[in-house]
């Protein structure tokens, strides 16, 4: 079988996908002919798959209600399409009076009519007025995430892995199985790579069509060597010589695939190349935590400031020697400062509880590439006493972890509790912080805080931890007026005393 690739779709969109599923409803329901079956198949996949995608960035129950409403259609459809693919293969493989190719075709064909009449079941229950709403809303939503940014090369990072593992075990043991389940994990970053890459798909697209459809011919001819395994009354020369054509179709395109994906100039590195490695991965796996938090978050400007105090805090007491410098540290003090207030958007109240339903919702997050369940378990910590009451060891958030990491948490919940303070009206009165120490004191100034004032008030009870754990007392005062020259102007003097 092996066509020429056909030419690069040209429409893309959850909006296009979606409206297309309801144009090859009503086109399959005429017949369920084998091209009509198909066609509805991959507009119902695009839209899964994209699906999958945005699951990983985007909280909105919408999504995981789209695939399951029209996964009772898909998997129906599936299942008469297996059928119509055996009985082309059996129509290529067979010659006239081939009593092979008739006894399997005729029960083919009883088979189908059966899963026919399924599938017309299953396209009657799908609700398409459910799909074209939920969709509606969705198509909303798919413009928050830009083509081609981190986040989704962070994704499809994550489905090459997948992949390329599934490559190793395929080559390892060489079952039927291995290479069907290889065949999903190219497919699926294929569609990774088509739906939200579409520069590099561009590239890559002939090469990824190319290979899913030779692992999916080679699973094809597995199944029709089962069947005819299943068919003992079969002359036992006519059986043996289609075992002979299935495995020498098999072949060809194991040799296919064999040839882009083994040795040198193996497509696997060329995809990686264009992946991103060092400082981007790391860049890539905070935006991906920074873009799922935005979809929970009903302050994201908030959650900034709180980041950017906490990280100025931490660079400013690391510079004094108060506390230890730790990449690691500081990634996860980044990371809970962007994530603390996720558990917000469900609270009633809108406030109180939420750094525990905050912590419940980071602890089940996938830990992005490069970072260690241990990494996220410390993140959803931090979260959970950004506020509220103090950490203690017996809490059921502290409870697998060592007293080594225990102790290493506390400095950063410190930390991440005074730069929560900051903001805790989520009004951004204070716009700027700086950090000093003289005279064994550690001064932190802030601009626009008022010295007798209810956030003063909640600052200083803020700094306790930090203080209790880095065994330093912490001043936070508002910035002064530096004493300037009333020959310099204004917008100088201003510039002088945030500096």
């Amino acid at each position: 079988m092996l066509p020429a690739s056909a030419p690069q779709e040209k429409k893309a969109g959850l909006a296009y996908w979606a409206s297309r599923v309801l144009d090859e409803c009503d086109k399959a329901s005429a017949g369920f002919a084998a091209d009509p079956v198909h066609d509805l198949r991959v507009a119902i996949r695009r839209c899964r798959s994209m699906a999958d995608g945005f699951l990983t960035t985007d909280a909105d129950p919408a999504w995981k209600q789209m695939k399951r409403l029209a996964k009772p259609l898909f998997a129906s459809l599936g299942e008469l399409r297996d059928a119509q693919v055996m009985l082309e293969w059996v129509a290529k493989l067979s010659h006239p009076d081939d009593p092979v190719g008739a006894s399997l075709s005729a029960a083919l064909l009883q088979k189908e009519i059966g899963l026919k009449a399924a599938a017309q079941h299953a396209l009657a229950s799908f609700d398409r007025k459910h799909w074209a709403s939920l969709n509606a809303h969705l198509a909303k939503r798919v413009d928050r995430i830009p083509l081609e940014g981190l986040v989704f090369q962070h994704l499809a990072l994550e489905r090459w892995i997948d992949a390329r593992e599934l490559h190793r075990r395929a080559l390892r043991n060489r079952s039927g199985v291995a290479y069907h389940q290889l065949r999903i994990g190219i497919k699926r970053f294929r569609y990774t790579v088509e739906n939200f890459l579409p520069q590099r798909h561009a590239n890559w697209a002939k090469d990824l069509r190319d290979l899913q459809d030779a692992l999916g011919e080679v699973h094809d001819l597995d199944v029709l060597r089962v069947m005819i395994r299943s068919h003992p009354e079969l002359p036992a020369d006519e059986r043996q010589r289609w075992y002979r054509l299935i495995f020498e179709e098999r072949q060809k395109r194991l040799d296919l695939y064999r040839g882009k994906m083994m040795g040198e100039g193996s497509l696997w590195e060329a995809w990686r190349s264009e992946l991103p490695s060092g400082p981007f991965l790391e860049q890539a796996a905070m935006e991906k935590l920074r873009t799922w938090a935005s979809s929970l978050d009903p302050d994201s400007e908030h959650s900034a400031r709180v980041t950017r105090f906490a990280l100025e805090l931490y660079d400013g007491l690391c510079k004094y020697a108060i506390l230890t410098p730790s990449a690691t540290q500081r990634r996860v003090l980044e990371a809970a400062a962007i994530l603390h207030e996720v558990g917000r958007s469900k609270a009633a109240n809108g406030d109180r509880g939420h750094q525990k339903r905050g912590y419940k919702a980071v602890a089940k997050l996938t830990p992005p590439l490069g970072w260690s369940a241990e990494d996220m378990h410390s993140v959803a910590v931090l979260v959970r006493y950004h506020r509220g009451a103090l950490p203690v060891t017996t809490n059921s958030s502290f409870v697998g972890l060592t007293a080594k990491q225990r102790k290493d948490l506390l400095p950063i919940i410190g930390v991440l509790r005074l730069a929560n303070a900051f903001d805790a009206e989520h009004e951004g009165n204070i716009v700027a912080i700086k950090i000093d120490c003289r005279n064994d004191e550690v001064a932190v100034y802030a601009e626009g805080l008022r010295r007798i004032s209810r956030q003063a008030e909640r600052i200083a009870r803020a700094r306790y931890l930090l203080e209790i754990i880095s065994r330093q007392p912490i001043a936070v005062r508002p910035l002064p007026q530096t004493a300037l020259s009333p020959r310099r102007p204004k917008a100088q003097r201003q510039i002088a005393a945030v500096s």
